[in-house]
């Protein structure tokens, strides 16, 4: 996707997400919308031997009603750390790049970030790193209205909508001979295919 284009903040988003970074020539992440709930601000989905398995990272109840995304608080009552971290190990300790990468994204996991857009930005960041997109994202400044800005993902990325979105296939520990949920975090790429995981997102279609 040639050109600036304008994400949500996402935690451990698929692959699409990072499919549309190492194709843009500008990124800006949301930092000005309202919280939106159930969507990739706050979870991802993972492929465990029971099948799709969604994390959740919990925030305050008082924060979730026409709050910033900026001002968004993570709720570390619960022990979503280390229920997160033991879904990931359980599901892709047998992949063959388990040991590479999950050291790194354990310990962004476990900061205790108070935001959950610093920690949705860290992990991006690490994510980008890893494959190399050489991308830097920025926050935007200010709230753009939607449909009135070319290369808007912020609210079509969504695991309530349909995408279009299909990478060449890839053997994973528990995904062999499935078809592709286009929902399933960058995580499961990232894990099965190692430094090949952006060739995989080359030649995609989406929908907008």
């Amino acid at each position: 996707m040639e050109g600036k284009i304008l994400i949500s903040s996402a935690y451990l988003p698929p692959a699409e997400y990072f499919s549309l970074i190492a194709d843009a020539e500008e990124v800006l992440v949301e930092k000005e919308e309202n919280y939106l709930k159930q969507s990739y601000r706050n979870r991802c989905y993972i492929i465990s031997a029971h099948g799709i398995q969604l994390l959740s990272v919990p925030v305050f109840e008082g924060s979730r009603r026409n709050t910033p995304i900026r001002d968004i608080r993570i709720d570390y009552s619960k022990r979503w750390q280390q229920v997160h971290l033991g879904a990931l190990s359980a599901s892709y300790s047998a992949s063959p790049y388990f040991v590479f990468y999950f050291e790194a994204i354990e310990q962004i996991i476990l900061k205790n970030y108070n935001f959950l857009l610093d920690l949705n930005m860290e992990l991006a960041g690490l994510i980008c790193s890893i494959m190399k997109t050489g991308k830097k994202l920025n926050y935007t400044t200010s709230f753009t209205a939607v449909g009135s800005k070319d290369n808007d993902f912020r609210y079509s990325l969504s695991p309530k909508k349909e995408s279009s979105f299909r990478p060449k296939e890839y053997i994973g520990v528990f995904n062999s001979g499935t078809v592709f949920d286009p929902r399933i975090s960058i995580v499961d790429l990232i894990f099965n295919t190692g430094p090949e995981a952006a060739g995989y997102l080359k030649n995609l279609q989406f929908i907008s």
